[in-house]
């Protein structure tokens, strides 16, 4: 039997907005074996009352609350800022990219340039720390493409953004098949778990399925019970309302982020399932986080294409920890072991292995685009013939004192794009149920996006994170079952 038929369950935890540097660049020393930061890796600075500047990547050793949500305010993430970030002054093409525009770019977004090259060293992450050494750690994995969240989060479910490089506006309905569907249909189980949010209802093929959306603190007991399914995909918090977002996005505090991942792997360790699972720890996009490796060139998912982009180049690094008890500890997943090419093959890991991974795992043939046809699958991480690493028997939860300033701040702060593009679902998707293609489709769809939306309908402003939160809220609890 391979490795990868002796796991029975995939979970995925899709976290927000960190680089592969920002969070994890400093694991190890850089070296051959790893590709890390060396703490010589710099970007100009052109300020426009003064000479340049070289801004170098930089820690601060006092982990104070400014530090853990460095940077403030949120980068840019708009396509054209990626292009920026990736080529500096240089037209995008299809030319190894210089990776000298971030601090220009966050300049010219209104934050502090040096804090954009800022990245934590491994005490201020010390859960995925923990994690990434007892286990595995990927040094070549891609955000999918160099744009937004949603964009990233669709190639995760679809193997392509279908053709929209922005969170906003938003293009409804998203009707590209899933990875889901493709698993209910071999009959394979899953489930999607979350806390505010599931950034994954806005694809319209999922809708049907509505009772297998259910919070995470279902993912507990599932967990305890050992009736997890197959696949399991953890969306985190979005919005502050009774507590802080734990997504990590910019400008959240890191350590809650760090809570719901020890969360997610003491449940999981305690859980039956545990010997015959792999947890996949990632992030969506870098966020505007520096990275110094380039982004190499990539196969176009599809001919779907709105704008300049072709989404025919990786985005940038993004950290991804993978966790296991086939996983030797210390191994660094890599899929060229001695650098990745600028134009593969061989290609980097991306979001679509997952999907790769699960199709061949599960006897799917059809690829779902170009792209997932080509990424690498994971069977390399699963190097033990028996589940002999236990690793931690539990993790410390990370204690970060809550003020209620603080949250309050949180509650008022405007809404990230991200946030905004949730917002903006919620007042959209009502309108949905009466389009007559997708009443053929699916006659109860109406009664359903009715009860989950209907309500948020011309009530909240997208301005006020708290109030899109408590709407966002209410809706799904009527909504599921």
């Amino acid at each position: 039997m391979s490795a990868l038929n002796k796991i029975e369950h995939f979970v995925v935890l899709m976290l927000e907005n960190r680089s592969f540097d920002n969070l994890l660049g400093q694991l190890y020393p850089a070296g051959p074996g790893f590709n890390g930061l060396t703490g010589r890796e710099s970007n100009p600075y052109t300020p426009p009352d003064g000479p340049p500047q070289t801004l170098a990547v930089w820690s601060n050793a006092q982990a104070d609350r400014r530090t853990l949500r460095i940077p403030t305010p949120d980068p840019a993430e708009l396509y054209v800022d990626m292009a920026q970030q990736i080529f500096g002054s240089a037209t995008p093409g299809e030319q190894v990219p210089g990776m000298q525009g971030f601090a220009d770019n966050y300049a010219k977004n209104g934050g502090k340039p040096r804090d954009i090259m800022h990245c934590f060293p491994p005490e201020q992450v010390p859960v995925l720390s923990l994690l990434a050494r007892s286990f595995a750690v990927c040094d070549q994995w891609h955000a999918s493409a160099p744009c937004q969240t949603w964009p990233n989060r669709f190639f995760l479910h679809t193997g392509t953004a279908n053709g929209y490089p922005n969170n906003s506006p938003t293009h409804f309905p998203y009707r590209m098949n899933t990875l889901f569907n493709e698993l209910g249909h071999a009959g394979v189980e899953w489930k999607i778990y979350f806390n505010d949010f599931p950034q994954s209802l806005t694809l319209s093929k999922l809708w049907p399925h509505v009772e297998r959306f259910r919070f995470y603190e279902e993912f507990r007991e599932d967990a305890k019970h050992g009736k997890l399914p197959a696949y399991t995909f953890i969306e985190p918090r979005y919005f502050p309302d009774l507590e802080f977002p734990n997504d990590q996005h910019p400008p959240h505090d890191v350590t809650f982020g760090e809570q719901l991942i020890a969360d997610v792997y003491n449940h999981l360790r305690a859980s039956p399932c545990w010997e015959k699972s792999l947890l996949v720890i990632l992030y969506d996009e870098h966020g505007g986080c520096y990275d110094h490796a380039p982004p190499p060139l990539a196969v176009r998912p599809d001919d779907k294409q709105t704008g300049p982009f072709a989404f025919d180049r990786y985005g940038m690094r993004v950290p991804a920890v993978l966790v296991s008890p086939y996983i030797q500890p210390g191994t660094i997943l890599r899929n060229a072991p001695d650098g990745l090419p600028h134009q593969g093959p061989p290609y980097p890991y991306d979001h679509t292995s997952v999907i790769a991974t699960l199709r061949k795992r599960y006897g799917i043939t059809r690829p779902l685009t170009r792209r997932d046809e080509v990424a690498p699958t994971l069977d390399a991480v699963l190097n033990l013939d028996n589940p002999t690493n236990h690793g931690p028997d539990s993790i410390p939860i990370p204690v970060c004192e809550v003020l209620e300033e603080e949250l309050a701040a949180a509650r008022a702060a405007p809404l990230t794009d991200f946030q905004k593009a949730a917002h903006e679902a919620m007042a959209v998707l009502p309108a949905l149920g009466r389009m007559p293609v997708l009443g053929q489709e699916m006659q109860e769809l109406e009664s359903l996006v009715r009860a989950l939306l209907g309500r948020l309908v011309g009530r909240v402003a997208p301005g006020k994170a708290q109030e899109a939160a408590q709407a966002i809220q209410a809706g799904l609890r009527r909504f599921l079952p």
